[in-house]
């Protein structure tokens, strides 16, 4: 997470995929465990950036918010991990305005993605779908907020499969 991230997404995404009992560690970008949202909403990070050893991690998740997304897109080591993930075809997934992260550094080029309207020049290369959710190979991107349980719960069939993923929407009434 950055200073500046949508709390919607980040938050919902952190406790669907702890409900589907996979392991979250929230990591800071920042210099600080302390994350400050958009709407300022502070968040305490379980982990600093340099702090995490991304040998044993299934997957990169990057909430949006103007300002968050901005904020991680200026983080060279995320960069790098991002890209060292996706040529490892290890799991990504970005939404609202943070799959520019994505497109910044050619990683969705050719592929389907969506993000929040008007962030859409920074996905260089990519098939701007405009659905709320996409799942490209090891990317996942979805459109903003209102999108985010089912992003998560999309993230959930990605790592376990369908079946979990229904079981869980079930039972959070989603379907």
């Amino acid at each position: 997470m950055a200073e500046g991230f949508e709390e919607i997404e980040a938050i919902s995404i952190i406790d669907v995929l702890r409900r589907a009992d996979l392991e979250v560690i929230i990591v800071s970008i920042m210099n600080d465990l302390k994350v400050t949202g958009s709407h300022r909403i502070q968040v305490v990070a379980d982990k600093l950036f340099d702090d995490v050893d991304y040998d044993f991690v299934d997957m990169i998740v990057l909430p949006g918010g103007m300002s968050g997304a901005k904020n991680l897109n200026n983080h060279n080591g995320l960069k790098k991990q991002i890209e060292c993930f996706n040529k490892k075809v290890k799991f990504l997934g970005a939404i609202c305005a943070a799959p520019l992260v994505f497109g910044e550094l050619g990683i969705l080029k050719d592929k389907k993605a969506t993000c929040y309207p008007g962030f859409e020049n920074y996905l260089h290369g990519a098939e701007i779908t405009g659905t709320s959710t996409e799942i490209a190979g090891n990317i996942i991107t979805g459109k903003g907020p209102g999108v985010a349980v089912q992003f998560a719960i999309n993230i959930v069939e990605m790592l376990l499969g369908p079946e979990p993923a229904n079981q869980l929407a079930v039972e959070m009434i989603i379907q």
